[in-house]
C-alpha cells in the first residue's frame, strides 16, 4: 500500500481507482545497464518503480548530461515520448537491476476515460514534475555548487550510494572532480 499512499499525496484517490489502473499493471525486470527507451524509439508504456535505480541522460557525443534519476515509489518514462507518443531524443537506462510495474499507452487512455480520478491524479502528478523541473533550473542557475550539492544530499541522499558520482555530478552541472572534493569534504 506505500505506493497507494504515494500517489495521494498528489490526489486523494480512492482505493477502487486505485486498483482500477493497478489492476492493469505487467510486470518487467531489466539488469544493470539495460536500456529501458533510447532516442528515436517511442516510449510505449509508463513504468512504476518497484526497486532500482533508473536514469535518463542526454547524450551529446562529448558529453552526457544528465536530466533524471527515478527510483521507489516514482515514475519512470521519457515524459514526452511517452505522453505524445513521439520518438524520445534521449536516453533512459537502469542503473541498478530493476523490477518494473508498467502500463501501456493505450491502456492507461482507457482507465483515464474510465476515472476522472485518475485523470486528475495524473495531471496533479504532472503539475508537480513540473514544478520540480522548474526549482531543479533555478537550483542550477541560481546556487553555488556547494549549495546545489547540499541541497541534493538533502533530498536525495541514498543515491550517493547507489549512484556513480559522475551521474550525479552531471545532473547537478559540477565537474566530477570538484563533486569528488565536495563529497569528500562538506559537513552538513
Amino acid at each position: 500500500m506505500e505506493r497507494y499512499e504515494f500517489f495521494r499525496q498528489f490526489h486523494d484517490i480512492s482505493i477502487t481507482d486505485y486498483h482500477l489502473l493497478t489492476d492493469c499493471l505487467s510486470t518487467r525486470s531489466f539488469k544493470k545497464g539495460e536500456f529501458i527507451t533510447v532516442p528515436g524509439q517511442i516510449q510505449r508504456q509508463l513504468y512504476f518503480v518497484k526497486s532500482g535505480v533508473q536514469m535518463s541522460y542526454f547524450d551529446t557525443g562529448d558529453k552526457i548530461y544528465t536530466l533524471a534519476f527515478t527510483y521507489f515509489p516514482f515514475l519512470c518514462a521519457i515524459a514526452e515520448s511517452f505522453s505524445f507518443q513521439v520518438p524520445s531524443k534521449y536516453f533512459l537506462v537502469c542503473l541498478t537491476d530493476s523490477e518494473l510495474e508498467y502500463i501501456t499507452y493505450n491502456d492507461l487512455q482507457t482507465v483515464v476515460n474510465q476515472s476522472q480520478q485518475i485523470e486528475r491524479f495524473f495531471r496533479r502528478m504532472t503539475e508537480a514534475m513540473l514544478a520540480g523541473m522548474i526549482d531543479l533550473h533555478i537550483e542550477l542557475r541560481a546556487m553555488t555548487i556547494e549549495e546545489r550539492y547540499k541541497t541534493f544530499c538533502r533530498k536525495s541522499p541514498h543515491l550517493l550510494q547507489l549512484v556513480p558520482h559522475k551521474y550525479i555530478a552531471s545532473y547537478l552541472g559540477i565537474d566530477p572532480t570538484n563533486f569528488s572534493k565536495l563529497f569528500n569534504n562538506v559537513i552538513f
